[in-house]
């Protein structure tokens, strides 16, 4: 783009920032992360004040830097110039809402490795209450996957061991537990707790569950009459 460049430091660590970021960047250069954890981008209509302002930069690798993470991704990443691998849904608003450019913040350590880049990718969405419990876990598996163990991978990213099991654990789930868990019709804990359950026997001790806790409450209920 021939494009001047600043340096600057975020927690320590080098930052290549665009200097003209009044400007921005147009659409046409950048691609959104294939290996976004996020399969729903969600309700773009609430992201439509994207059309008048952007509030914050968007984290950008090159497109370089990327493919030589993830050759295969080639097709995926075009003639893109730059990778946003945290903004997804506000560059889609963009282009639904005719939004020309995007300011953005590009650091390419953050291309260092593998785990590295979906790392960032995932810490933008925990938390979020618009980030499905299952695609989290999920998220956090490719990270772990990209390590030689869950402790370096949890360590790597300032992650609790025991967090980062909790959640691998929810894939143990069978389809159906977790289509339940997704629509809030099980509870986390008790998702978890399931998880340890063999996958023939996690529907079954489910509803026997749910049945001793109806008793419970029925009898409960007559004794409060007595």
């Amino acid at each position: 783009m021939g494009r001047r460049v600043n340096l600057a430091t975020i927690d320590n660590k080098p930052v290549a920032v665009a200097a003209d970021t009044s400007a921005g960047v147009p659409l046409a250069l950048l691609v959104a992360n294939p290996r976004n954890p996020r399969e729903d981008l969600g309700d773009l209509e609430d992201l439509r004040s994207i059309a008048k302002r952007q509030l914050q930069p968007y984290l950008v690798v090159t497109s370089k830097g990327y493919l030589a993470l993830w050759p295969e991704d080639a097709e995926r990443v075009g003639d893109a110039q730059y990778l946003v691998v945290n903004g997804c849904p506000w560059l889609a608003a963009a282009h639904k809402f005719g939004r020309a450019e995007l300011l953005i913040v590009h650091d390419e350590t953050v291309a260092v490795s593998r785990g590295e880049l979906l790392g960032a990718a995932v810490e933008e969405n925990i938390g979020r209450q618009d980030f499905d419990i299952i695609e989290e876990a999920r998220a956090v598996e490719a990270v772990v996957a990209e390590y030689p163990s869950t402790r370096e991978a949890a360590k790597a990213r300032g992650w609790t061991h025991g967090w980062v099991s909790q959640q691998r654990a929810l894939l143990k789930l069978t389809p159906e537990m977790q289509r339940m868990l997704r629509a809030g019709d099980l509870a986390v804990r008790d998702a978890r707790r399931l998880a340890r359950v063999p996958a023939a026997e996690q529907v079954s001790t489910w509803r026997a569950e749910q049945d001793a806790a109806k008793q419970r409450k029925k009898e409960q209920a007559e004794q409060r009459k007595q």
